[in-house]
């Protein structure tokens, strides 16, 4: 989704140092781990640079959401906008694979190529216990698992209960965490992954063109499945991983806040419980203080968010997909840091072009209906180019 300048701009700037932070953190430990190592002893970059993302999706998830008004807008949208580069950087990596340039994980060869197929295009991989054809595609599978529960939030009128649901999710953290130090979901489940991987898929198709109770349980099946993936499959454990998906939420929590369903004080609880409860989830001295920083960081675009930033740092946000999906591939033909750093960016805003913006396009114009005519589910669906509604509390 494209943001207007006068009121997503903030989530750029926000969006390109993250993506770059993480292509730092990965070039940093291939070509100078020794001075990397103490970088890395003293503030995870990469971490802070996926916890940004989290926020920020927690923030523009529900508003495109509700902004649409429509489970089919959503899920077509989300699909064509993540699904192009997607298929466009796994072809990719098969290819370097092939001539060497590249190495997949071992797991790919030993596992059944129609499951590792299917983790991979749903994104849902990290929670599966499939292998990732690139490793940096572990996010997308918290990512997916939190749109779950969004659309099923909102398809039983629950979304304004961000708050509490992030401050739960972080609580509750602790103690699964505890019980649940690894994934319950791994090594050669493969039936089970297979039939996981399916439901969801069908789930998403039924809440997206059913209607009436059907799409609605549909949707709270998919929330619900969303969940329980990340409870037990996530590969780092359940402290981490719902660690991730409070975070997320503690960003629409903000987003709530800013529109006036709930309270700023609600949304600032909500938020410093995530933390709270989060910083012991790993150990490892650099994770603490990157949930902290990002949490500030987000924070701190959200108060200037009315101002202007310069173009080239919002330029960044944009093709910050691009920046985040294809810098691993870069790193294995770059032969120094500086070639690698040279050519990222234009080669980003070449994919950004050439694959993401037709992609989007083309998805606008699948769910694209005249303003105030009825969506496919009976919902208003606004002009795209205006900002999105405000949500009615309660």
């Amino acid at each position: 989704m494209a943001p207007t300048p006068s009121r997503l701009a903030w989530l750029d700037a926000l969006r390109g140092p993250a993506a770059l932070a993480v292509a730092l953190h990965h070039s940093g430990w291939t070509f100078v781990p020794g001075l990397w190592a103490e970088v890395d002893r003293r503030i995870d970059v990469g971490t802070w640079g996926v916890f940004v993302f989290f926020l920020v999706s927690g923030y523009i998830i529900p508003a495109s959401l509700e902004r649409r008004g429509d489970l089919r807008a959503f899920w077509i949208g989300r699909a064509f906008r993540l699904l192009p580069l997607l298929l466009a950087a796994l072809g990719l990596a098969l290819l370097l694979a092939r001539t060497g340039a590249f190495a997949l994980h071992p797991g790919t060869a030993t596992r059944p190529l129609p499951l590792v197929a299917l983790g991979n295009l749903t994104m849902l991989q990290e929670l599966l216990g499939v292998p990732a054809v690139i490793d940096v595609m572990w996010t997308l599978s918290y990512e997916m698992a939190f749109y779950l529960m969004a659309v099923g939030l909102f398809a039983t009128g629950r979304a304004h209960r961000s708050a509490a649901v992030a401050a739960v999710l972080a609580v509750v953290a602790v103690p699964l965490g505890l019980l649940l130090p690894g994934p319950l979901i791994r090594g050669r489940a493969d039936l089970t992954a297979a039939l996981l991987a399916v439901a969801v898929v069908a789930v998403v198709v039924v809440s997206a063109w059913a209607r009436g109770t059907a799409r609605t349980a549909a949707a709270v099946t998919g929330g619900v499945l969303g969940l329980a993936l990340v409870i037990l499959g996530s590969r780092i454990g359940a402290w981490q991983g719902l660690t991730i998906l409070a975070l997320m939420f503690a960003g629409t929590a903000v987003y709530r806040a800013e529109q006036g369903t709930i309270r700023w004080r609600t949304a600032v609880a909500a938020v410093l419980t995530v933390t709270a409860c989060g910083l012991l989830a790993k150990d490892d001295p650099g994770w603490a203080p990157a949930i902290v920083l990002a949490a500030g960081f987000f924070g701190g675009a959200f108060a200037l968010r009315h101002r202007r930033f310069p173009r080239p740092l919002a330029h960044l946000g944009v093709i910050s997909f691009s920046l985040y999906l294809l810098h691993p591939l870069l790193l294995r033909v770059s032969p120094n840091l500086w070639t690698f750093l040279l050519v990222l960016v234009p080669l980003c805003h070449l994919t950004h072009r050439l694959i993401e913006d037709p992609g989007r396009r083309l998805g606008r114009r699948l769910v694209r209906s005249p303003a105030g005519r009825p969506s496919g589910d009976g919902s208003v669906e606004e002009d795209p180019r205006k900002a999105p509604a405000r949500v009615k509390s309660g």
